[in-house]
C-alpha cells in the first residue's frame, strides 16, 4: 500500500478480517483503535504506518495479487465441493490457492480466470450492470446461420423469465459442425451451453479467451501469471470507464 491513504473499513476488509460492511460495524461499535485511539468514522484514513487494531488484535492489509490463469477442463470453479468434485485448487500452485476467481467457468469449459485477493477489483469487475465483454470460442454441433445468430443477439429464454443473449459470428465450419465467436456482456450460469442446446445445436467444446482487455495469450493450459502493476492499473481504468457509461 506505501503511504497511500486508504478509508480505515477498505483497509481492515484487505486485511482478511471481514468484508468492508461489517468492517462498518466493528468501527462504529468502537472496537477499531488506531494507533492507540479508538475510532468510531469508517471514512477516516489510515496508511500502512498506522497501527491498527481490531478487538486489541493488530491486524495489517494483504498485499493485493491479480494472476491470469488458464483453466484446464475437468476442474469447477470454486475452493470446496460437496459432491466431491475436483476443483482448480486442487492443482493451483500454493502461492496462489488464496486468491478467489471473477466469475466462473463450468467444469467442462477451459480458458481465462483471472483470480485475486482485491474484493473491490472481484465486485466491480463481476457486477452485472458493468457489462464486461467476455470472449469465448465455441464449437457446436450442426452448422449454425445467420438466423441461429440473431435469436441469440436479440435474446433466448434460457429458464423462465431468464433472457441470454450473445454477440455472435461463425468463424468456420469444421465438418459438420460450426466453429463460433462469442461474446457475452452478461454471466448467466451455464448461458453459451443453455443457448446453443436449445437452438438444437449442443456445445462441443468452450473456451474463454478474453475478459475485458485480460486474454490468455502466452498461457499454456494449467499455467498462471501474475498481472503487472501497470496493467492492474489499465484494467481498472477501464472498469472505472465502464461503471461511468453504465451510470449515464
Amino acid at each position: 500500500m506505501g503511504s497511500r491513504k486508504i478509508r480505515l473499513n477498505k483497509y481492515i476488509a484487505l486485511s482478511g478480517v471481514c468484508s468492508r460492511r461489517k468492517a462498518d460495524g466493528y468501527i462504529i461499535g468502537g472496537k477499531v483503535k488506531v494507533n492507540g485511539q479508538v475510532v468510531i468514522e469508517p471514512g477516516f484514513t489510515v496508511s500502512d504506518k498506522d497501527k491498527v487494531t481490531v478487538e486489541n488484535k493488530l491486524i495489517k492489509p494483504e498485499e493485493l495479487v491479480y494472476i491470469r490463469y488458464y483453466k484446464p477442463a475437468g476442474y469447477i470453479t470454486t475452493s470446496d465441493d460437496e459432491k466431491g468434485r475436483k476443483t482448480i485448487y486442487d492443482i493451483l500452485p500454493d502461492e496462489v490457492k488464496h486468491l478467489k476467481p471473477v466469475g466462473r467457468l463450468d467444469k467442462d469449459s477451459t480458458g481465462l480466470l483471472i483470480l485475486t485477493n482485491d474484493g473491490d477489483f472481484i465486485n466491480e469487475l463481476a457486477h452485472p450492470s458493468v457489462k464486461v465483454p467476455k470472449v469465448y470460442r465455441v464449437a457446436a454441433q450442426g452448422k449454425l446461420n445467420q438466423q441461429d445468430l440473431k435469436l441469440m443477439e436479440n435474446g433466448i429464454e434460457i429458464e423462465k423469465g431468464q433472457m441470454a443473449y450473445a454477440y455472435s459470428q461463425i468463424v468456420e465450419f469444421e465438418g459438420k459442425n460450426t466453429i463460433l465467436e462469442m461474446v457475452l456482456y452478461q454471466g448467466l450460469n451455464r448461458q453459451i451451453r443453455k443457448m446453443l442446446e436449445i437452438l438444437g445445436h449442443p456445445v462441443i467444446s468452450l473456451k474463454r479467451y478474453s475478459i475485458g482487455p485480460v486474454d490468455i495469450q502466452g498461457l499454456k493450459r494449467g499455467q498462471f501469471k501474475y498481472i503487472k502493476p501497470k496493467q492492474v492499473k489499465e484494467i481498472k481504468a477501464y472498469i472505472k470507464k465502464l461503471m461511468k457509461n453504465a451510470s449515464k
